[in-house]
């Protein structure tokens, strides 16, 4: 049977309800397919499951340190089974709060199966033939499992699967030193398991400055982490009722065994099953669509937002991605994906918050530029907190002085930064924020000083 429609959109992701609902209330006609769990990876599999984990870890972490602020208590134990039933009944009341949106909104037919194309302006759903002038794929991403050996018989975790144990695992191996795996790294260390993170890089979290990433490596070693890098993963196999990571490596033990293994190491768009051969389509090498600044594809009509256009990787780049397409078709608005300034958090404990660019890119510039930085340590709120790992660290162009980046690293820093991101997209001038009186005591009241403090970038 075929059903028309003025706009079909595959994926209800974090672009896709919105967009949904959005045309929806203007009037069109609208399908919202998606075949498996509504809230895409951010509610079901992503940020808010392991944020809810992330909160039972620091829970765990703080009652530990209880005798650090004059507080004390019997040791610390975690129950998985109680912490997976909290993360599972946030993400349920999440998941379906979505579904009853678009299932009650006007103008939104819901369809739950697979969506792929059959023409450029039409998608087979199971028996049905759905057809539109408009289609937006938000169709997302699935963690990448590496071509090993081993990987096909020997069990692993990703970053999906591990969020379904119940029971701690004795001896986690973390393959990846990417914010995933870091994360995952320091919660189950913070929930008791013996913990080793294996990279083939020469440093964890290998996109952030050398210097965020010793604080990183500082603070693993101060929680029992355990860190193999300049290691390649080349196998996996079975040792006992153990698994065994075989490495290639310069120095030290060419294998580590753990109970469980967790394999971090990227993500893969879900295009492969949405026949875009049909069409008029062509992937780049890696499966995601290309797209323009306004994200529309190289077929009038068709647009890609989200994960799988590879124009951003996060929940808010993904909602962004709603706004200008929505903005532009519906309101006449010129909205353009470059108009985005990077922003990004690191959600180990503390956390890093980035915006704009980093140390090393601006170095890359040759340009003159201005540095400013004070570590945790002299930040008054973080010493009370008992929290002094990190640091706040500003660029500024030296001719304009406009900001080019900023890195609050530290209690707080994922809040933090954003009064330094908003002087950025309103184009002030660092003395915005020189002349700024912040409240007391906060981390935040500190960047203020940290902007005053500015010497030119050796």
């Amino acid at each position: 049977m075929k059903h028309s429609f003025d706009a079909i959109v595959v994926g209800a992701g974090q672009a896709g309800p919105s967009l949904a609902v959005r045309l929806a209330k203007a009037g069109r006609k609208v399908a919202m397919v998606e075949r498996h769990l509504f809230g895409g990876t951010c509610i079901n599999n992503g940020c808010t499951p392991t944020k809810a984990m992330v909160a039972s870890a620091h829970a765990a972490h703080l009652a530990r340190r209880g005798g650090d602020f004059g507080v004390h208590a019997g040791p610390v134990s975690v129950d998985m089974r109680a912490v997976k039933a909290r993360k599972d009944t946030i993400v349920s009341n999440s998941r379906n709060s979505v579904e009853k949106w678009l299932r009650t909104t006007e103008n939104c037919t819901v369809f739950t199966a697979t969506a792929s194309f059959a023409s450029p302006t039409t998608m087979r759903i199971g028996d049905d033939l759905l057809e539109a002038p408009q289609i937006f794929l938000n169709v997302g991403a699935r963690p990448r499992v590496p071509k090993m050996t081993g990987v096909d018989s020997v069990p692993f975790l990703t970053s999906t699967t591990i969020l379904d144990l119940e029971e701690l695992p004795a001896h986690l191996i973390v393959v990846g030193a990417g914010y995933v795996g870091l994360e995952f790294a320091q919660m189950f260390r913070r929930f008791g398991s013996q913990v080793t993170v294996v990279d083939m890089g020469a440093r964890l979290a290998p996109h952030e400055d050398e210097d965020g990433s010793q604080v990183i490596r500082d603070i693993f070693d101060s929680e029992g982490i355990a860190v193999r890098i300049n290691a390649e993963c080349i196998h996996l196999e079975q040792h006992e009722h153990d698994v065994a990571v075989g490495l290639e490596c310069d120095e030290g033990e060419p294998q580590v065994i753990g109970s469980h293994v967790l394999l971090a190491v990227g993500r893969v768009p879900n295009t492969d099953d949405l026949n875009l051969t049909a069409a008029g389509i062509q992937p780049d090498d890696h499966g995601y669509i290309p797209v323009d600044d306004q994200l529309r594809t190289t077929v009038p009509g068709i647009f890609a937002i989200g994960d799988c256009n590879r124009r951003g990787a996060f929940t808010h780049t993904s909602y962004n991605d709603y706004e200008i397409v929505a903005d532009n078709l519906l309101d006449g608005a010129s909205r353009r994906v470059s108009d985005r300034i990077p922003a990004y958090a690191l959600y180990i404990d503390p956390p890093l918050g980035h915006i704009g660019m980093s140390e090393a890119e601006v170095r890359a510039t040759k340009k003159p530029a201005l540095i400013g930085l004070r570590p945790m340590t002299r930040i008054g709120r973080a010493v009370e907190k008992g929290e002094t790992f990190g640091f706040i660290k500003v660029l500024v162009d030296a001719q304009t002085q406009h900001i080019l980046g900023a890195t609050v690293f530290g209690t707080g820093g994922d809040e933090a930064v954003h009064c330094i991101l908003t002087a950025m997209y309103a184009r002030q001038p660092a003395s915005l924020l020189t002349h700024s009186v912040h409240i007391h005591p906060t981390v935040a009241e500190l960047i203020p000083t940290t902007f005053e403090d500015l010497k030119p970038l050796a």
